[in-house]
């Protein structure tokens, strides 16, 4: 049976999952989050943005997951590799309006959607781009990249580290603790931290990986 979009129950379960996660955010942005999901859930049925159906369930995997890298969003200029449906882009654009986001994916309906939404929520701080990564390039560094479950930290590295300014930082949000992946990173790249999250109403482990460029020894 097909998921109907009851407003006032994802509004309720977003602000308990954002009181959970200690983040205050006004009753403007979290409208607007629920319009982001209404309106990926829309275009899910036309256009399978993302293999979860339930509206209630894409509150906790995909925005409060997407929130848990706020504390962590530096700078002004901020790039979301691979945004997809614009997570974790949109949220962390909705939460943080005075910082400009970049959205970054190949997959052309994505972006249309990206594109549309932004749009709708009148969000002014984002830019979608539709390339790829290894393809694309700025006017101006960035001060945080992001990269939500989609690559390996190795690949991370390497396709956007020319894009994050030297005292920038990549954010890379993973499920399990990626040890093996950290091990696998060049010397050129150290990891700063390596942060577990608790995310309300999702099973199962979440951890946020913190690079920076290695300064050379002159």
């Amino acid at each position: 049976m097909a998921q109907t979009f009851a407003t006032d129950q994802i509004t309720d379960s977003l602000q308990n999952g954002l009181q959970q996660m200690h983040l205050n955010l006004s009753a403007q942005v979290v409208s607007a989050m629920v319009n982001f999901l209404a309106e990926l859930e829309r275009w899910n049925k036309a256009y399978n943005l993302t293999a979860v159906r339930d509206p209630q369930e894409m509150v906790s995997r995909h925005v409060l997951d997407s929130l848990t890298a706020l504390p962590y969003v530096n700078g002004e200029r901020v790039l979301d590799v691979g945004t997809g449906a614009g997570l974790p882009g949109i949220p962390l654009a909705l939460a943080l309006p005075e910082r400009q986001f970049t959205l970054l994916d190949a997959n052309g309906k994505k972006q249309r959607f990206v594109t549309h939404t932004s749009g709708v929520l009148k969000l002014a701080n984002v830019t979608a781009v539709h390339e790829r990564v290894e393809n694309y390039v700025s006017s101006a560094p960035f001060d945080t990249v992001v990269c939500r479950a989609l690559t390996s930290l190795k690949d991370f590295a390497s396709g956007s580290g020319q894009l994050v300014s030297p005292t920038g930082q990549l954010i890379a949000m993973k499920g399990k603790h990626p040890q093996d992946e950290i091990d696998a990173l060049p010397d050129s790249w150290q990891v700063i931290d390596v942060l577990p999250q608790q995310v309300p109403q999702l099973i199962g482990e979440r951890h946020i990986v913190i690079l920076q460029a290695r300064k050379l020894d002159l």
